[in-house]
Protein backbone atom coordinates (compact mmCIF):
# COMPACT_ATOMS: atom_id res chain seq x y z
CA UNK A 1 0.00 0.00 0.00
CA UNK A 2 2.79 2.43 0.82
CA UNK A 3 4.55 1.48 -2.36
CA UNK A 4 1.49 2.44 -4.41
CA UNK A 5 1.27 5.82 -2.68
CA UNK A 6 4.93 6.50 -3.32
CA UNK A 7 4.62 5.57 -6.99
CA UNK A 8 1.55 7.80 -7.42
CA UNK A 9 3.30 10.68 -5.76
CA UNK A 10 6.33 10.24 -8.00
CA UNK A 11 4.21 10.09 -11.11
CA UNK A 12 2.36 13.26 -10.09
CA UNK A 13 5.61 15.08 -9.47
CA UNK A 14 6.94 13.92 -12.84
CA UNK A 15 3.82 15.19 -14.61
CA UNK A 16 3.93 18.52 -12.83
CA UNK A 17 7.61 18.95 -13.62
CA UNK A 18 7.07 18.14 -17.28
CA UNK A 19 4.21 20.63 -17.45
CA UNK A 20 6.27 23.39 -15.81
CA UNK A 21 9.20 22.71 -18.15
CA UNK A 22 6.91 22.85 -21.18
CA UNK A 23 5.42 26.14 -20.01
CA UNK A 24 8.86 27.59 -19.42
CA UNK A 25 9.99 26.40 -22.84
CA UNK A 26 6.90 27.93 -24.44
CA UNK A 27 7.57 31.19 -22.61
CA UNK A 28 11.08 31.31 -24.04
CA UNK A 29 9.66 30.63 -27.52
CA UNK A 30 7.21 33.49 -27.11
CA UNK A 31 9.97 35.79 -25.97
CA UNK A 32 12.12 34.84 -28.97
CA UNK A 33 9.19 35.37 -31.35
CA UNK A 34 8.47 38.71 -29.71
CA UNK A 35 12.08 39.73 -29.98
CA UNK A 36 12.13 38.58 -33.62
CA UNK A 37 8.99 40.57 -34.45
CA UNK A 38 10.40 43.59 -32.65
CA UNK A 39 13.63 43.21 -34.60
CA UNK A 40 11.70 42.98 -37.89
CA UNK A 41 9.67 46.00 -36.92
CA UNK A 42 12.82 47.93 -36.21
CA UNK A 43 14.29 46.84 -39.54
CA UNK A 44 11.14 47.93 -41.39
CA UNK A 45 11.12 51.21 -39.54
CA UNK A 46 14.78 51.67 -40.32
CA UNK A 47 14.09 50.86 -43.94
CA UNK A 48 11.32 53.42 -44.10
CA UNK A 49 13.39 56.02 -42.31
CA UNK A 50 16.37 55.39 -44.55
CA UNK A 51 14.27 55.34 -47.73
CA UNK A 52 12.29 58.43 -46.83
CA UNK A 53 15.21 60.91 -46.94
CA UNK A 54 16.31 59.56 -50.34
CA UNK A 55 12.82 60.11 -51.66
CA UNK A 56 12.87 63.58 -50.18
CA UNK A 57 16.24 64.27 -51.77
CA UNK A 58 14.96 63.03 -55.12
CA UNK A 59 11.94 65.30 -54.85
CA UNK A 60 14.15 68.15 -53.73
CA UNK A 61 16.47 67.51 -56.68
CA UNK A 62 13.49 67.49 -59.00
CA UNK A 63 12.31 70.79 -57.60
CA UNK A 64 15.82 72.18 -57.94
CA UNK A 65 15.93 71.06 -61.56
CA UNK A 66 12.50 72.54 -62.25
CA UNK A 67 13.30 75.91 -60.68
CA UNK A 68 12.51 78.93 -62.82
CA UNK A 69 15.50 80.27 -64.78
CA UNK A 70 16.89 83.57 -63.71
CA UNK A 71 16.26 86.66 -65.91
CA UNK A 72 19.88 86.59 -67.10
CA UNK A 73 19.55 82.93 -68.10
CA UNK A 74 16.29 83.65 -69.93
CA UNK A 75 17.90 86.53 -71.80
CA UNK A 76 20.94 84.39 -72.68
CA UNK A 77 18.74 81.51 -73.85
CA UNK A 78 16.65 83.87 -75.98
CA UNK A 79 19.72 85.41 -77.56
CA UNK A 80 21.22 82.00 -78.31
CA UNK A 81 17.99 80.60 -79.75
CA UNK A 82 18.81 79.20 -83.23
CA UNK A 83 15.69 80.55 -84.90
CA UNK A 84 16.30 84.15 -83.79
CA UNK A 85 17.74 86.36 -86.48
CA UNK A 86 18.10 90.08 -86.75
CA UNK A 87 15.83 91.59 -89.38
CA UNK A 88 17.66 92.12 -92.63
CA UNK A 89 17.71 95.73 -93.69
CA UNK A 90 17.38 96.04 -97.41
CA UNK A 91 19.95 98.35 -98.93
CA UNK A 92 18.54 100.84 -101.36
CA UNK A 93 20.58 101.03 -104.52
CA UNK A 94 20.25 101.67 -108.21
CA UNK A 95 17.91 104.23 -109.78
CA UNK A 96 15.57 104.36 -106.78
CA UNK A 97 18.45 105.18 -104.46
CA UNK A 98 19.67 107.82 -106.87
CA UNK A 99 16.20 109.28 -107.13
CA UNK A 100 15.86 109.46 -103.36
CA UNK A 101 19.24 111.15 -103.08
CA UNK A 102 18.28 113.63 -105.76
CA UNK A 103 14.95 114.24 -104.05
CA UNK A 104 16.79 115.10 -100.85
CA UNK A 105 19.11 117.39 -102.77
CA UNK A 106 16.14 119.17 -104.30
CA UNK A 107 14.39 119.65 -100.96
CA UNK A 108 17.56 121.03 -99.34
CA UNK A 109 18.79 123.28 -102.22
CA UNK A 110 15.82 124.07 -104.54
CA UNK A 111 17.38 127.31 -105.75
CA UNK A 112 20.57 125.51 -106.84
CA UNK A 113 18.60 122.92 -108.80
CA UNK A 114 16.70 125.49 -110.83
CA UNK A 115 19.62 127.91 -111.16
CA UNK A 116 21.63 125.20 -112.86
CA UNK A 117 19.18 125.26 -115.80
CA UNK A 118 19.09 128.98 -116.43
CA UNK A 119 20.01 130.03 -119.97
CA UNK A 120 22.65 132.59 -120.84
CA UNK A 121 21.23 133.35 -124.32
CA UNK A 122 17.82 131.74 -124.42
CA UNK A 123 17.08 132.70 -128.03
CA UNK A 124 20.02 130.60 -129.16
CA UNK A 125 19.69 127.79 -126.65
CA UNK A 126 16.03 126.76 -126.83
CA UNK A 127 14.56 124.49 -129.54
CA UNK A 128 11.00 123.65 -130.50
CA UNK A 129 9.78 120.08 -130.71
CA UNK A 130 9.77 120.37 -134.47
CA UNK A 131 13.45 121.29 -134.40
CA UNK A 132 14.04 118.33 -132.12
CA UNK A 133 12.45 115.92 -134.60
CA UNK A 134 8.94 115.92 -133.17
CA UNK A 135 7.43 114.99 -129.83
CA UNK A 136 7.66 111.26 -129.07
CA UNK A 137 6.78 111.18 -125.37
CA UNK A 138 3.60 110.30 -123.49
CA UNK A 139 0.41 111.98 -124.71
CA UNK A 140 -2.16 113.14 -122.18
CA UNK A 141 -5.70 111.82 -122.84
CA UNK A 142 -8.03 114.49 -124.20
CA UNK A 143 -10.43 114.50 -121.25
CA UNK A 144 -7.60 114.76 -118.73
CA UNK A 145 -6.00 117.55 -120.77
CA UNK A 146 -9.17 119.65 -120.85
CA UNK A 147 -9.67 119.17 -117.09
CA UNK A 148 -6.20 120.20 -115.93
CA UNK A 149 -4.19 121.84 -118.71
CA UNK A 150 -4.27 124.77 -121.12
CA UNK A 151 -3.98 128.49 -120.45
CA UNK A 152 -6.98 128.44 -118.14
CA UNK A 153 -5.27 126.09 -115.63
CA UNK A 154 -2.19 127.75 -114.16
CA UNK A 155 -0.23 126.81 -111.03
CA UNK A 156 3.07 127.51 -109.26
CA UNK A 157 5.79 124.94 -109.58
CA UNK A 158 7.03 125.10 -105.98
CA UNK A 159 3.67 123.75 -104.76
CA UNK A 160 4.00 120.62 -106.90
CA UNK A 161 6.01 117.50 -105.96
CA UNK A 162 9.51 117.80 -107.45
CA UNK A 163 12.25 115.22 -108.00
CA UNK A 164 15.58 115.38 -109.79
CA UNK A 165 16.41 112.74 -112.39
CA UNK A 166 19.90 112.73 -113.93
CA UNK A 167 20.39 116.29 -112.74
CA UNK A 168 17.16 117.61 -114.30
CA UNK A 169 14.20 118.77 -112.17
CA UNK A 170 10.90 117.03 -112.74
CA UNK A 171 7.60 118.25 -111.26
CA UNK A 172 4.19 116.61 -111.00
CA UNK A 173 0.91 118.23 -111.89
CA UNK A 174 -2.51 116.83 -112.82
CA UNK A 175 -1.32 113.27 -112.26
CA UNK A 176 1.59 113.54 -114.75
CA UNK A 177 5.30 114.30 -114.50
CA UNK A 178 6.89 117.10 -116.53
CA UNK A 179 10.60 117.50 -117.32
CA UNK A 180 11.98 120.77 -118.69
CA UNK A 181 13.83 120.06 -121.92
CA UNK A 182 14.68 123.72 -122.63
CA UNK A 183 16.50 126.00 -120.18
CA UNK A 184 14.44 128.86 -118.76
CA UNK A 185 15.23 132.41 -120.00
CA UNK A 186 17.90 134.40 -118.23
CA UNK A 187 15.56 137.39 -117.87
CA UNK A 188 13.01 135.51 -115.79
CA UNK A 189 13.01 136.08 -112.05
CA UNK A 190 15.45 133.83 -110.22
CA UNK A 191 12.51 132.65 -108.08
CA UNK A 192 9.98 132.28 -110.91
CA UNK A 193 9.09 128.75 -109.70
CA UNK A 194 7.82 130.35 -106.47
CA UNK A 195 6.34 133.64 -107.67
CA UNK A 196 5.14 133.13 -111.27
CA UNK A 197 2.00 131.38 -112.52
CA UNK A 198 2.71 128.83 -115.24
CA UNK A 199 0.62 126.41 -117.29
CA UNK A 200 1.19 123.53 -119.70
CA UNK A 201 -0.32 123.57 -123.19
CA UNK A 202 -0.07 121.57 -126.40
CA UNK A 203 0.82 123.85 -129.30
CA UNK A 204 1.53 122.77 -132.90
CA UNK A 205 3.95 119.90 -132.37
CA UNK A 206 4.27 119.17 -128.67
CA UNK A 207 3.87 120.18 -125.03
CA UNK A 208 5.24 123.46 -123.68
CA UNK A 209 5.26 125.31 -120.37
CA UNK A 210 4.28 128.99 -120.43
CA UNK A 211 4.85 131.76 -117.90
CA UNK A 212 1.97 134.25 -117.60
CA UNK A 213 4.45 137.03 -116.76
CA UNK A 214 6.25 136.46 -120.07
CA UNK A 215 3.70 135.64 -122.80
CA UNK A 216 4.98 134.00 -125.96
CA UNK A 217 7.91 132.19 -124.30
CA UNK A 218 7.43 128.44 -124.69
CA UNK A 219 9.63 126.02 -122.72
CA UNK A 220 9.61 122.52 -124.24
CA UNK A 221 8.61 119.87 -121.68
CA UNK A 222 8.44 116.08 -121.82
CA UNK A 223 5.46 114.27 -120.25
CA UNK A 224 5.61 110.96 -118.38
CA UNK A 225 3.03 109.03 -116.39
Amino acid sequence: MKIAVVIGTSMLGLVLGTTAFAKAQHGHEDERQGDSQKQKGKQKEHGRSSAQPHSDRRQANGQEQRREPRPQEQSRAYQNKPGRQEPHRQQVSGPEHKREANRHEQSSRPRDVWQGHRAQHWQHEHHTWRERGGYRGYRIPEDRFRAHFGRGHWFRVYRAPIIVVDGYPRFQYGGFWFSLVDPWPEYWSSTWYETDDVYVDYVNDGYYMYNRRHPGVAIAVNVSF
